[in-house]
């Protein structure tokens, strides 16, 4: 009798779970059985795992086969155990010491031929094994910078099973063939799921040349309000709605939101980068995400797609998908009102929980909120002389399909006004570049983390409003508009602490230690939209 076991990792949305692959041999009639709670693509590995050990120049053993996966409660999917399957038979078959694997975590799917083939999720099923105290990863070669992005790991990349025998057996290592670099990597088709990158601006297509024809706030003509609300947006993290008639530039802006907001530092690199290779949509290449994301799905996209699921186990939705960056929602109102208020839960605690019956999973989905909308099913509602034939019915219905409470957590409500002749003709000449923008917007998210330092927050619009009026109190006499709007019903408890945070991002962009009666009048009118005598433009200091 022969006994080997092996490390490989189940992933339960974006969190993994080490599973112990264990292989028994006892004399009997030849058969492989496969227990431990495996779904359809685990149980195929049966014949996955035998064609690639006979291929690779090693014997099967004729003998009764049991491969267990402990815990045998958790469920386990994909493709990913193979490599872990094969050496602990291999283990058990004594054609490799079971010592040398006992300890060793490994990930990949194997090709009948023996090769190894990349899968998705390697950066958090070995984010996992280090937490669970395992220092040695084996991994397809095409995922080794991905993987070696943990610290405190080993990291082996191998191309084929039959190298994986002879490092384990300190045996000389045989050359495997590199791909053909004339025509593009079929090893590579398992990382990203077709399509799926599209809408989040990191797909291959978006990402080759991009950086030369990034959009760049330049291009916007006019829209000093706008800007400015974009700005603040950027420099605190809060939510922002903007209204106005078609072609006014709402899109343009959205567009380039991200390329005022700051990098991401490593720990957020380290979060979306999970995400997104879970998800499928890693560009191949580029093992770490380092600019914020961009999600804008479109107004069809149901409450699954936004929020997570599917069949069996959840995957992330956009809004995990937009995680550290923007989720942009054109046309807002288009969206199912299901849709739109599933997004209350994550717009308050960064994380959404998404039950189903195989499972719970909590998926991160901390982002930068950016909905667009029309002032009326036509669109000409605002403007003057336009012929808007809308009913005030229809208005108030359209206006209606953005709920109080979802509207109730957006800091940033902008009227977009059309723009002019002399505007679009560049007679004002060009606004600030997107450089000139961000350079404030990092300043400005540097005195907040100064500010906030030991504790949990990092960016205004996460400090809770207790904190606001206990510990970080604006100047004397600051809030007094505030809470004649809260007495009158113009501003809810939440809105108030919202306005609040507006009001000590504003203090930031202009360097104050904290906000004044202006900075709270600034983050009022950006709120309500009613005027209050101050001037709130772009690059106003």
């Amino acid at each position: 009798m022969g006994f080997a076991r092996a490390c490989s990792v189940a992933l339960v949305g974006v969190e993994g779970v080490v599973v112990e692959v264990q292989a028994d041999l006892e004399p009997g009639v030849a058969a492989f059985t496969l227990v431990g709670l495996p779904d359809k693509s685990l149980v195929e590995s049966r014949d996955r795992v035998r064609a690639a050990v006979v291929n690779s120049g090693a014997e099967w053993p004729q003998k009764k086969l049991t491969v267990g996966l402990s815990p045998a409660s958790v469920p386990k999917s994909g493709s990913g155990f193979d490599l872990a399957v094969a050496c602990a038979v291999l283990g058990a078959a004594e054609r490799i010491d079971p010592a040398a694997i006992a300890d060793v975590v490994m990930i990949g799917e194997l090709g009948l031929d023996g090769r190894v083939r990349p899968v998705r999720g390697v950066l958090p099923a070995v984010l996992a094994a280090a937490e669970a105290g395992y220092r040695q990863v084996v991994v397809p070669e095409q995922t080794a910078g991905e993987a070696a992005l943990v610290p405190g790991v080993s990291v082996l990349g191998v191309r084929s099973l039959r190298q994986l025998i002879a490092v384990l057996g300190d045996e000389p290592v045989p050359d495997e063939p590199a791909a053909d670099r004339g025509r593009p990597d079929t090893m590579l088709a398992g990382l990203m799921v077709p399509g799926a990158g599209l809408g989040t601006g990191l797909a291959r297509s978006s990402a080759e040349g991009a950086e030369q024809h990034r959009p760049d706030l330049a291009d916007v003509a006019g829209q000093g309000r706008a800007r400015k609300a974009l700005e603040v947006a950027a420099a605190g993290g809060h939510h922002l709605l903007l209204t106005g008639p078609p072609g006014a530039g709402k899109t343009m802006l959205a567009e380039r939101l991200t390329a005022i907001l700051p990098p991401l530092s490593r720990q957020e690199s380290l979060e979306v980068t999970a995400v997104h290779s879970v998800a499928g949509i890693l560009p191949p290449g580029e093992p770490l995400v380092s600019r914020a994301p961009y999600c804008a799905p479109h107004h069809s996209a149901t409450m699954q797609s936004l929020v997570g699921g599917g069949n069996g186990l959840p995957r992330p939705g956009a809004v995990s998908l937009a995680h550290r960056g923007v989720l942009f929602l054109d046309e807002a109102p288009e969206f199912s009102g299901r849709a739109l208020d599933a997004l209350r839960q994550p717009l308050e605690s960064g994380h959404v929980v998404v039950a189903r019956a195989a499972g719970v999973v909590r998926l991160p989905a901390r982002f930068l909120l950016l909905l667009a909308a029309n002032p009326c099913p036509c669109g000409r509602h605002t403007l003057a002389g336009a012929g808007c034939e809308c009913p005030p019915s229809a208005v108030r219905r359209y206006q209606a399909r953005l709920s109080g409470p979802l509207l109730d957590r957006v800091d940033l409500r902008v009227e977009v006004e059309p723009v002019g002749r002399a505007d679009l003709m560049g007679h004002g000449g060009r606004g600030e570049s997107s450089a000139e923008v961000a350079v404030r917007v990092r300043e400005a998210r540097e005195r907040a983390a100064e500010r906030l330092a030991g504790t949990p927050w990092a960016t205004n619009s996460e400090v809770p409003g207790h904190e606001l009026r206990t510990r970080l109190v604006a100047a004397p006499g600051a809030l007094m508009a505030a809470e004649r709007d809260m007495e009158r019903g113009v501003l809810t408890a939440r809105g108030l602490d919202r306005v609040l945070r507006v009001a000590w991002t504003v203090a930031d962009l202009r360097a104050a230690d904290r906000p004044d009666a202006s900075d709270v009048a600034v983050a009022l009118e950006l709120r309500t939209g009613i005027q209050r005598g101050v001037p709130v433009r772009a690059g106003a200091r």
